[in-house]
């Protein structure tokens, strides 16, 4: 999911990492661990933070949600929301394992699956969630006037492609309601991660009713749009507050401890959200560069979780840009420095320098998929750089390379590493580098729109299986916002998508990983490492790298506090 980024959930364990001979970052990790003590806030402070007598946590968001229509979102920001309010047909549990949802048992066959649904499943006005909920989502995902940028993860499911590239009718779709309770999948292909996939939020069901009623507005306010999960928002003051409340509709609310999820703030200020953390006033704040060793000084307990997630710069491949020439792409990508980056500028400990699309944790035929396929070696080389930049500029009959547009966001991490690289393009190859700092939809859209040259961009996985990084750059890929087309990589996707055979799948996808590189399709900056705190009256906080992160769903207070 674009950064992000939303089955059994990958568990990533430091067995990869030392492996790949980063025991010094991890050592960092844990001496900073030990200086930053188990301090805890006393149980006698009055915070707006956490309100135990009335279950209500008080948190921040960064960013506005996006796109609260499942059948169109594409962020993390979103998919972290509507992870907390709707429920597809499995879900995760506290321990990242893949458990029932919607659906209370399934059966998944080399060409297709079944899903029996619970008839205790509701929508918060009292509706049932039927199987016609889920045919009428996948539809409108695929309905090409919808314009999804995530139906390309429905393509499994038969005849979607033809649907979403307006080559077959909607009612062609592989998917059937046998009855209210009972769901039909015909799989394209064999898909042997299909139950990974519905519990993605593109798979989430829609009451075609209420979304008719919406008048094209479903998901535009909290009152537009019906609520199937643990709760329900109650309040949404755009760009200020998402107030989420307990649905008691809900068939699983005995589980829930917490009444109320208030996103009393939203601000990209990573300093702003420490300070609020700092005052008490919200129950959880992710770490940066620039406020990890001010939580340091707090002695608060951090906390390290690695998010799955790749950030790397993506070239502008449409008639008529300058980065759609292979050789100025390749004078960037032999200045481009990921340890640099990390080191000297990210500086946040448990990031690792990007040297693949495919993070380190992913798995492959019988071990991690980068130590059975190896990334490419990159190397910094000025002077090969320089001589890649000269033919460019005679192939592009120009003097010189007009100002390139780098699209960014606005927080202050994005401003750093955009003016690093707008700093080393100039110093290394004499490019100039104008930066387009956007707040987070609109960056978005300017993705979209094709409005950049380059665009700092990253991806979090959809679900546990190489195939979520694999296909990004695929053609016919809506998120392939730089759209590139490489029909090498295209064949590998297609073998990999076509077989159930792990190897077979696996050297498809080191094609891919080849391709990315020897193409210069992107600049690769790193894997993101997250640190964070949370307040200690909470406990039961879930992390994962694929779906809604962080979780609060299984949030409960700890015994000294109640």
């Amino acid at each position: 999911m674009s950064e992000a980024t939303e089955v059994d959930r990958p568990s990533i364990d430091g067995s990869a990492l030392v492996q790949l001979g980063i025991i010094g970052v991890i050592s960092f990790i844990v001496l900073a661990f030990l200086l930053a003590g188990l301090a805890r806030l006393t149980d006698s402070e009055t915070t707006g933070a956490v309100d135990v007598a009335n279950k209500t946590i008080t948190l921040a968001l960064t960013q506005e949600p996006p796109q609260l229509d499942s059948t169109r979102s594409t962020d993390q920001t979103s998919g972290r929301v509507l992870g907390h309010v709707i429920e597809g047909l499995l879900r995760y549990d506290e321990l990242n394992r893949l458990a029932p949802g919607v659906a209370e048992r399934w059966e998944v066959r080399e060409d297709g699956a079944t899903f029996w649904l619970r008839r205790d499943s509701v929508w918060n006005n009292g509706t049932p969630v039927t199987a016609h909920d889920f045919v009428f989502a996948w539809r409108k995902v695929l309905d090409p006037t919808n314009a999804s940028e995530y139906a390309f993860i429905l393509y499994a499911v038969k005849n979607a492609e033809a649907i979403n590239t307006g080559e077959a009718p909607l009612t062609a779709l592989g998917v059937e309601a046998i009855d209210d309770y009972t769901l039909d999948v015909t799989f394209e292909r064999p898909v042997p991660y299909f139950e990974k996939l519905t519990a993605f939020s593109t798979y989430f069901p829609v009451n075609e009713a209420f979304y008719e009623s919406r008048n094209g507005r479903y998901g535009a306010d909290a009152q537009d749009l019906l609520y199937n999960g643990p709760f329900e928002i109650t309040r949404w003051v755009h760009g200020a507050q998402v107030r989420l409340e307990k649905n008691n509709n809900y068939w699983d609310a005995d589980r829930i401890a917490l009444d109320v999820i208030d996103h009393a703030y939203i601000t990209p200020d990573s300093n702003s959200i420490l300070n609020l953390f700092k005052d008490r006033k919200v129950a959880y704040a992710e770490l940066t560069s620039e406020n990890v060793e001010d939580a340091l000084q707090q002695r608060w307990k951090i906390q390290r979780f690695a998010d799955g997630s790749v950030y790397f710069i993506e070239f502008n491949f449409r008639p008529g840009r300058v980065t759609g020439n292979y050789n100025l792409r390749r004078a960037l990508q032999l200045v481009n420095d990921p340890s640099e980056l990390v080191y000297k500028v990210v500086k946040l400990p448990g990031s690792l320098p990007g040297e693949s699309l495919f993070p380190v944790w992913l798995k492959g035929v019988n071990g991690y998929f980068r130590q059975e396929y190896p990334a490419p070696e990159q190397t910094v080389n000025v002077e090969l750089a320089r001589r890649h930049l000269a033919l460019a500029l005679d192939e592009l009959g120009l003097d010189e390379i007009p100002p390139l547009v780098l699209l960014a966001g606005d927080t202050n991490t994005a401003n750093k590493q955009s003016e690093y690289y707008q700093n080393l393009f100039k110093r290394k190859l004499g490019l100039e580098i104008k930066i387009d700092r956007q707040i987070f939809k609109q960056r978005l859209a300017k993705m979209t729109a094709g409005e950049f040259d380059m665009v700092m961009a990253g991806w979090g996985p959809d679900y546990d299986d190489p195939m979520t990084f694999g296909d990004l750059f695929a053609s016919w890929n809506e998120n392939n916002r730089g759209r590139y087309e490489g029909p090498v990589l295209d064949e590998a996707v297609r073998i990999a998508q076509n077989s159930v055979d792990p190897k077979t799948r696996m050297d498809a996808m080191a094609v891919v990983q080849r391709v990315l590189h020897d193409d210069a399709v992107i600049l690769l900056n790193y894997e993101r490492g997250t640190v964070f705190v949370s307040d200690p009256r909470i406990q039961g906080l879930v992390r994962r790298a694929v779906g809604a992160d962080p979780d609060f769903t299984n949030v409960t207070f700890v015994d000294s506090a109640l």
